[in-house]
């Protein structure tokens, strides 16, 4: 809670044991993988037992209580979602995927919502071979919206997130009401190779391109899917150099298209919001993740939240209330009137 509001996160990535993450390195060394051990309705191994599932969930809770975050959406680890793989285990690795962030959604109904992970083959001519792992969680499961990477091979070809390649799975989510969250994975170009974390770069060249390409293209695309909702993560990648009035903003209205606030630089995030709008912006902080440097004297003329990891993020939207940067509506809109139209089924929990 945050000052009586419920606090509703948009940005959320699943959490297990060891034996989730290595769960498909037999796959890669021998080029075989079978079903889902969660699916098949057989024994698990002892690696991925209920206990284990559990008491990494449980970590994770713990981890949104201490920042004061009711419920949060849950997909894929967008770095693990590695979309460059040979296909016939892609297939495998997104059910497997989805089997653990539904058995996360499970063990705590009350604190998470669940989205998928869906076999994205970037040369194929559209995404129907996505319709049948999407319908399925959604009919069978409940999920809450997919996420979608605007580059899942990491190497810059897939078409843009405006045309007729994404249509199966926009319709699927206008069908049944639920959005999609947009979100860089993996990052394979060669120029960046010597830097730590080079996926983080991606994160931000090709979220960024998502955003201008929606942006510039919202009336067209959201004519055609008048209920299509998108949120992109990380406050839609960058910001833009350019004011309001100038022809290089696009023609983006608002209405359909959110922005998540898992950006950690407190002016940075100040900024994000007003260049976006209150109103198209939707609480997110990928807690647990990668927000975990402490935020110490120095990183702002503030001391809103020093001490405490930077995906502790309300203490940041006190100060922004207390400095006169944003009204408490503003904050009230973000925290969870906004989660609330991008994700329908936090109401319902």
């Amino acid at each position: 809670m945050f000052n009586g509001t419920k606090v509703l996160d948009v940005h959320g990535h699943v959490s297990g044991p060891p034996g989730t993450v290595s769960w498909i390195d037999m796959g890669f060394a021998s080029g075989h993988v079978g079903e889902s051990p969660f699916r098949s309705g057989g024994n698990r191994p002892a690696n991925l037992s209920d206990e284990l599932m559990y008491e990494r969930n449980k970590y994770h809770v713990d981890f949104m209580d201490d920042r004061n975050i009711d419920v949060q959406v849950i997909g894929p680890r967008p770095f693990r979602m590695m979309g460059w793989m040979p296909r016939h285990l892609l297939k495998r690795w997104c059910e497997f995927t989805n089997d653990t962030i539904h058995h996360q959604t499970q063990n705590f109904p009350d604190r998470f919502l669940s989205t998928t992970m869906l076999p994205q083959i970037a040369e194929a001519p559209d995404l129907g071979n996505c319709v049948e792992e999407f319908e399925y969680n959604i009919q069978e499961r409940n999920f809450a919206g997919t996420y979608l990477s605007p580059d899942p091979d990491g190497r810059h070809n897939s078409p843009g997130m405006n045309t007729s390649y994404w249509f199966p799975v926009y319709e699927i989510c206008q069908k049944y009401d639920v959005p999609v969250f947009i979100h860089g994975t993996n990052c394979l170009d060669p120029r960046i190779a010597h830097i730590p974390g080079n996926y983080q770069v991606g994160f931000v060249v090709e979220t960024f391109l998502a955003s201008r390409i929606l942006c510039y293209d919202s009336k067209n695309l959201f004519s055609r899917y008048p209920g299509l909702r998108i949120c992109i993560a990380h406050g839609g990648g960058a910001l833009d150099r350019f004011i309001d009035s100038s022809r290089h903003r696009g023609d983006w209205e608002g209405g359909n298209l959110y922005f998540d606030t898992c950006l950690y630089d407190i002016d940075y995030l100040a900024l994000s919001i007003r260049q976006w709008g209150p109103a198209a912006t939707a609480f997110g902080t990928e807690a647990p993740g990668s927000g975990g440097a402490i935020r110490k004297e120095g990183d702002h003329k503030s001391d809103a939240n020093l001490g405490r990891t930077s995906d502790d993020l309300l203490p940041i939207f006190q100060y922004y209330i207390d400095s006169g940067i944003l009204t408490e509506q503003d904050v009230v809109d973000i925290i969870h009137n906004n989660p609330l139209k991008v994700f329908p089924q936090f109401a319902k929990v």
